[in-house]
């Protein structure tokens, strides 16, 4: 989750595939992810959690927990989930370098924050065994 834009992905109702959805402002998410609810029901939320290389919170971390507050304020009924996403920006990258992604187009404004969003939600996937 950014300060000005953040990236949303999604998974198929079988959970075997994580798409990106696109990259909003903070003060359009809420919005968004009211109209992905009216095509899928959202199961669960997983939100990246930034910390210092070291693994200490941060100025960022202290923002996502006003995140989740205000998420579950909105969505009551779903549970929030967080995943470290210490270095998923350069994942990000080195992920679309591999599939192809021209320059150009990396260095579009939101591509890494949706390619980040679809990361994680596939690493919280692979590793989260209540979620399955």
């Amino acid at each position: 989750m950014g300060t000005r834009r953040i990236g949303l992905a999604r998974t198929d109702p079988l959970r075997t595939s994580v798409n990106p959805v696109g990259t909003y402002a903070p003060a359009e998410i809420f919005d968004q992810i009211e109209k992905q609810q009216k095509d899928y029901p959202i199961l669960a939320f997983v939100v990246g959690w930034p910390l210092s290389t070291g693994g200490e919170h941060t100025e960022a971390t202290r923002m996502v927990e006003r995140f989740i507050k205000k998420l579950n304020k909105r969505f009551p009924d779903i549970p929030v989930h967080t995943i470290d996403e210490r270095y998923s920006s350069k994942e990000a990258v080195q992920t679309m370098i591999r599939s192809g992604v021209p320059r150009k187009k990396r260095a579009e404004k939101g591509r890494v924050d949706q390619t980040v969003a679809a990361l994680l939600l596939q690493q919280f996937l692979e590793t989260e065994n209540e979620f399955k």
